[in-house]
């Protein structure tokens, strides 16, 4: 017999307020977004029925999780999905330098809704800060739900720092 699993109500996650319904831009490709300490309810859990609520975005990539992803519980593993925030998270930050870019760090990544085998999985992406030689990308997850009534929930939120680097190894200038 499967176990079904299920998400706690926003009241019950630590620190996570319920949405506020923040305006995002429709030009992503020049938006610049406060850092994670700057925005009020950084990971907060979405839902709706079959749109994203981040109106107006297109998301880096899009994923359907498969069984190959899953564990035993028909829940994807998590370092399936980091993964796929860091591909997502390349994608924006190489439409911001041409230069051969590394990942440096990845902050604070906390799972607030399960990923299941059969949901379209969207990863979208906004730069948050540009620096010298680094390029700071916001990723944020959602997942579609395979079964009626397709909702989409809010799965995690995660900052990735890029580097670029030259031949040997060295930090350079991203433009």
């Amino acid at each position: 017999m499967k176990r079904k699993r299920s998400v706690p109500p926003e009241s019950a996650l630590p620190g996570v307020r319920p949405s506020a319904g923040a305006a995002m831009s429709e030009h992503r490709a020049h938006r610049i977004i406060p850092t994670s300490a700057e925005r009020p309810g950084f990971l907060r859990p979405r839902t709706g029925a079959l749109r994203s609520t981040l109106t107006g975005l297109q998301p880096a990539i899009r994923v359907v999780m498969m069984p190959r992803d899953a564990n035993y519980l028909g829940t994807i593993f998590g370092g399936v999905i980091l993964s796929y925030i860091d591909q997502a998270g390349a994608v924006e930050a190489h439409q911001r330098s041409d230069k051969k870019l590394v990942t440096v760090a990845m902050h604070e990544v906390k799972f607030i809704a399960p990923v299941l085998i059969g949901d379209l999985v969207s990863f979208y992406t906004e730069t948050v800060k540009l620096g010298n030689t680094s390029i700071t990308v916001c990723v944020t997850v959602e997942a579609t739900r395979a079964v009626a009534p397709h909702e989409t929930v809010r799965v995690t939120q995660a900052e990735i720092v890029y580097v670029a680097i030259d031949e040997a190894g060295k930090p350079v200038p991203v433009r």
